[in-house]
């Protein structure tokens, strides 16, 4: 096949028929046909380009912490980033490139006294994966410091993109909107002032916050669902009496309800089951219809929970 050829031929490091689970945060995940691992934007180019040509599946991930791989695998090429990961800082703009991780940029960021990238130092994902969901945590976003971008649109044309071009919105953006893939991005950050509680500071507190908070010390993908207006997903799956609820190898987090984590040994559907699960529970209880966040590869046996009325009651 031309496609394998060419990643032999050129050096490009790949893995063929390898499970993904070694590779994800929630540590679960089906044998993928190839893992690709280009070292710059030239080469995730040219192998999406030859992906392309030759109808090979294929997926562009960045550090897989905000997935569910399925228990099957994926029958396709997973192009993860991480390893196009330069990045420098000119003043109070950052120019990253899309496998660059979000917490080492925005630490980075902290400790050139710059601030608006606080927020992200305790976020496992990389720069593209952060750009494309729109990432955010203790009520700061990337649309808030993003000021430009280069991607690849759906027919891998490249293309800039402003502020104004995005359209982000909660966990959104036009790249995911139009299937787009972030090569580099550029951030607007400010000068922090002698008044400011320093970036440093202010970073180092939220990583306390979220250590405190939040059950690091399990494999997960972080929130699984989105927040609901006026509310929150893991005080309402707390509510509806799910914590600590366990399916094979996965549970609710007894720490943090709106985690799901996996115990060592669990599989896919157990997550998904239980996904299905606090949907049922929370939109019987209180009528809201909560919203994965994570994304999912792959083929699954268990589906999301879909009202019967097919809407929000509230």
């Amino acid at each position: 096949m031309e496609f394998e050829m060419y990643l032999k031929n050129s050096g490009i490091e790949f893995l063929k028929d390898h499970p993904l689970k070694e590779f994800t945060t929630f540590k679960i995940g089906g044998k993928a046909r190839y893992i690709v691992f280009p070292k710059s934007t030239k080469q995730l180019i040219e192998i999406l380009t030859l992906a392309k040509d030759e109808a090979i599946n294929y997926i562009v991930v960045g550090n897989c912490s905000n997935v569910l791989v399925s228990d099957k695998g994926y029958n396709g090429a997973i192009i993860t980033t991480v390893k196009i990961d330069s990045f420098k800082i000119d003043g109070n703009l950052i120019e990253a490139e899309c496998g660059a991780m979000l917490s080492h940029v925005a630490r980075k960021a902290c400790e050139a006294g710059l601030k608006g990238l606080e927020f992200a130092v305790g976020i496992p994902g990389t720069v593209g994966g952060a750009v494309y969901m729109n990432a955010g945590a203790y009520d700061g976003e990337i649309k808030d410091v993003f000021e430009r971008a280069e991607v690849l649109d759906e027919n891998l044309n490249p293309v800039e993109l402003g502020r104004a071009d995005m359209r982000f919105s909660y966990r959104n953006s036009r790249l995911k909107e139009e299937k787009m893939v972030l090569l580099r991005a550029v951030f607007c950050l400010k000068f922090a002032d002698r008044e400011d509680i320093s970036p440093l500071q202010k970073a180092n507190e939220f990583s306390k916050r979220r250590r405190e908070k939040q059950p690091l010390s399990y494999p997960s993908a972080g929130s699984v669902f989105k927040r609901p207006p006026n509310n929150f997903a893991g005080k309402l799956i707390e509510d509806a009496g799910l914590k600590g609820y366990r399916i094979g190898g996965a549970c609710i987090s007894e720490k943090h309800a709106g985690f799901i984590i996996n115990l060592g040994d669990a599989k896919a559907e157990d997550v998904r089951k239980l996904i299905y699960l606090a949907q049922k529970s929370v939109y019987e209880k209180f009528g809201i219809l909560l919203e994965p966040e994570i994304q999912f590869i792959g083929e699954f046996e268990t589906p999301l929970f879909v009202p019967v009325d097919g809407q929000n009651r509230r």
